[in-house]
């Protein structure tokens, strides 16, 4: 099991578009090309892992299925959060067709119980590396409820900057290349929120 750090910085888009430009004066590098990512997460009926992230409740995960929009394949991710630190599973899912068309589907989970769709988040993601930081870039973010009958999406004015790194990186390497203070940003809650017009 291997742990890692993460740390998230909510930006305006034009405040990200800076902040790349500089990294890239710094030498960062593209890593992968670009892509458009969706992800279909799941919860139960009283939303338990909505709440659990939104209140910061160790241990936690959240499970959704991710698909790139170039591939006809997708996977089921589980990332948990503990006091250790973050990881992610992944393996395949086999049941592509029902997420894509009609989201009828649901999973049993031993901690959450019963859990099926409820919002899809889509968005453009761009990856970079530099020393060993890995750094994402995403815009474009898109969110759709699936918990009603009538399905609405919403856009979200703001994009995240994401560096990933090893647990043993201390915080102060990351700060003196990114100066922007950190920001929680979690997709999936903030895509019920802004559903929910709570933010």
């Amino acid at each position: 099991m291997s742990f890692r750090k993460e740390r998230k910085y909510q930006l305006s888009f034009s405040d990200q578009k800076l902040l790349k430009k500089n990294l890239l004066s710094k030498g960062m590098k593209e890593l992968y090309p670009s892509r458009k990512i969706n992800s279909c997460y799941f919860d139960n009926v009283i939303l338990t892992m909505f709440h659990d992230s939104e209140e910061g409740v160790l241990p936690r995960k959240k499970i959704r299925v991710r698909w790139y929009d170039q591939e006809n394949k997708s996977k089921l991710e589980t990332k948990i959060s503990s006091i250790e630190g973050r990881f992610k599973t992944s393996k395949i899912f086999d049941k592509f067709d029902l997420i894509r068309q009609n989201y009828n589907i649901y999973l049993i989970d031993k901690v959450y119980g019963k859990i099926k769709p409820s919002l899809i988040v889509s968005y453009d993601r761009e990856y970079y590396v530099l020393n060993s930081l890995r750094l994402t870039f995403d815009y474009n973010i898109e969110y759709t409820d699936l918990r009603l009958l009538l399905q609405k999406k919403y856009n979200d004015n703001n994009c995240v900057t994401e560096v990933k790194t090893n647990i043993d990186i201390p915080d102060d390497f990351i700060e003196k290349i990114i100066e922007h203070p950190t920001s929680r940003f979690s997709k999936y809650s903030r895509g019920l929120l802004i559903a929910d017009k709570q933010i």
